[in-house]
């Protein structure tokens, strides 16, 4: 990698590190029960990331001061990650949005068990705007994804009464409509390893009871994330064994 390339990634890095920052106002604001417009107002911004200055150093809670940084370097790691993959074109932007969206979506979820319908709607009103202008899958293939991919969970949340929450359920049927089909089942599939091998190192580790629900957004998230990137590789890998 030429000093050239190495300065447009730390660049990137940097504007990730900067997205991250907006989310972590995103997700306190959300945390104090203010609505996304009292954000926006002048000068709302800037006096949010001061109250974040503070919090980090005197008396915000232990549990909130875990994500504040993780958060932007896992946003630095979208913005390099998609910059790799895709360059800095429009599937950079598209793509980088919504795994920022989902970033917040899994802190919350993890934080406060809840992942939240302003979020959700966010998420599927930025893909819609994409399907409709640049679409990436037929309007079949993300009709049966969306379809799939809610009815998936919701017969599980069915089936374990209430162990799976009507949260997850609209996030894995926009997350079906992004993919459409049939990856939308490698997200699905990906998720429940990845929280089946969570749940139990967090039983073993006595950090849970086996009645004790787990936060399932970032398991959806990183499904996500590696069926964007690796998808196609992924499913040709699993057709291999049929």
């Amino acid at each position: 990698m030429c000093l050239g390339q190495a300065l447009l990634y730390f660049m990137v890095f940097l504007a990730g590190v900067a997205a991250g920052i907006f989310s972590n106002i995103l997700i306190f604001g959300y945390m104090q029960e203010l609505p996304l417009r009292a954000l926006f107002k002048a000068g709302a911004v800037v006096s949010f990331l001061n109250l974040l200055k503070r919090k980090r150093g005197n008396h915000i809670e232990k549990s909130n001061l875990f994500y504040f940084y993780p958060v932007e370097l896992g946003s630095a790691a979208i913005f390099v990650l998609c910059y790799h993959f895709f360059g800095p074109g429009i599937y950079f932007l598209k793509y980088a949005v919504m795994l920022q969206l989902l970033l917040i979506i899994s802190i919350l979820d993890i934080q406060r068990g809840v992942i939240p319908n302003r979020f959700v709607l966010l998420l599927f009103f930025w893909l819609f705007i994409w399907q409709f202008v640049w679409p990436y899958h037929s309007l079949q293939s993300v009709a049966l994804g969306f379809l799939i991919g809610g009815a998936l969970f919701y017969v599980i949340s069915m089936l374990s009464r209430g162990g799976m929450g009507g949260g997850d359920i609209k996030l894995m049927a926009v997350l079906g409509f992004s993919v459409g089909w049939p990856y939308v089942l490698i997200i699905f599939m990906i998720s429940f390893v990845l929280g089946a091998f969570a749940g139990v190192i967090l039983l073993a580790a006595g950090k849970r009871v086996l009645k004790d629900s787990l936060p399932f957004a970032p398991f959806l998230s990183l499904g996500f994330l590696l069926v964007i990137f690796w998808g196609v590789e992924i499913w040709q890998w699993y057709a291999s064994f049929w």
